[in-house]
């Protein structure tokens, strides 16, 4: 191969490969701003409507901002998100006055996209009965919450330790404990 065609190959495999760089990115959400923009959040199970959210479609709801103490490196650290409640009552789940008799043995079992899970009774949810504060948030200190915390994450603000706290939250589903 002569210089001049060695130069003009080199000239096209290098705009080949950045363009292909340039486009793949653009499946991993570089050019969206964040990665997080393609991930949801699905609530389902016992609900009389199954939700998958955004990141975008939470922003758009009540929010709720909580400072909470992180108890490993004794900082605090200031959340903000949406009520695990306010997304219950949008999944049609029964609060206040109508969480009574057989809906009261039901759960919300939260999961991790690691395979985390924790449990929570749907009392313990319900503002009615009791203040929580439990939240998914998606912001820690005014910015989005990190590749190994978010998306989305499950904050329980009141528990003496973290233990059901559940980072890259990707679902919450409503059981009806079955009676044997």
């Amino acid at each position: 191969m002569d210089r001049i065609s060695r130069v003009s190959f080199l000239a096209t495999l290098g705009t080949s490969l950045v363009l292909a760089g340039l486009f793949g990115s653009r499946q991993r959400g570089v050019f969206a701003g964040t990665a997080a923009e393609g991930a949801e959040l699905r609530i389902g199970g016992a609900v009389s409507t199954p939700l998958v959210l955004t990141v975008a479609d939470l922003q758009k709801m009540p929010r709720k901002k909580l400072a909470v103490l992180n108890p490993h490196n004794k900082k605090t650290e200031n959340y903000e998100g949406v009520l695990v409640e306010e997304l219950l009552r949008r999944a049609g789940v029964p609060q206040g006055e109508n969480l009574r008799g057989p809906a009261l043995a039901s759960y919300v079992l939260a999961e991790g996209a690691d395979g985390y899970r924790v449990v929570f009774s749907l009392a313990e949810l319900d503002s009615g009965i009791i203040d929580s504060d439990v939240m998914v948030a998606d912001t820690m200190d005014g910015a989005a919450l990190g590749e190994k915390q978010g998306p989305f994450r499950l904050v329980a603000p009141h528990e003496k330790r973290p233990a059901r706290w559940v980072r890259m939250l990707k679902s919450i589903m409503v059981v009806r404990a079955s009676v044997s």
